[in-house]
C-alpha cells in the first residue's frame, strides 16, 4: 500500500479529526532538496478550498512546532478527489464494487498494473475483477491505487 509516515499519521491526524474532517492519507515525496507533503483531508458533503486553507493553517502551526520533516518541504494540503488515492484496505472496502487502477510494487501474474473492481477485501488483500479474471493482490504488493471516476 501507499506508503505513509507513521510519525507524520499519529501527529495530524488528532489535529485534523478535531477540525471536523477525516485525514484521508499523506504522502511525504522527495524532490530534489526539498520534499513536498501532500495532506488529503475529507468530510461527508466534500472539501472547499477555504477548507483546505483552515486545515494547513492548523498542521502548519503543528508542524512547525513538532518539527517531524528533515530540511525544507513544501505543504499541500488537498481533497482526495473523484481520482483518489487509496491508502488503507478500510478505504479499499468502503469503495468495493469500484473501478481502481492498482500499480504493484513487482508483477503478479506478469502484470504491474491492473485495473478492474474491487471484489472482496481480506485482512492482507483484495479481490480485483478485472474482466473474467479476479486478481488476489497483497497489500503489501500494493504501490499504488486510484479510483477510477464515474461520471
Amino acid at each position: 500500500m501507499n506508503r505513509q509516515n507513521p510519525v507524520l499519521l499519529n501527529l495530524l491526524g488528532p489535529v485534523v479529526a478535531a477540525m471536523g474532517y477525516e485525514l484521508w492519507g499523506l504522502e511525504h515525496l522527495a524532490r530534489g532538496r526539498r520534499s513536498l507533503l501532500r495532506v488529503y483531508v475529507d468530510r461527508e458533503g466534500g472539501v472547499t478550498v477555504a477548507d483546505c486553507e483552515r486545515v494547513s493553517r492548523q498542521i502548519t502551526g503543528v508542524l512547525d512546532v513538532e518539527d517531524p520533516i528533515r530540511g525544507p518541504y513544501d505543504l499541500e494540503v488537498s481533497s482526495p478527489g473523484l481520482d483518489r488515492l487509496l491508502f488503507s484496505l478500510d478505504q479499499f472496502r468502503r469503495f468495493a464494487g469500484h473501478e481502481i487502477r492498482i500499480r504493484l510494487t513487482a508483477k503478479l501474474e506478469g502484470r504491474r498494473q491492473i485495473s478492474g473492481r474491487i471484489g472482496e477485501v481480506g485482512e492482507d488483500a483484495v479481490s480485483i475483477l478485472a474482466g473474467e479474471k479476479v486478481y488476489s493482490i497483497p497489500a503489501d504488493m500494493i504501490e499504488k491505487a486510484r479510483l477510477v471516476p464515474q461520471l
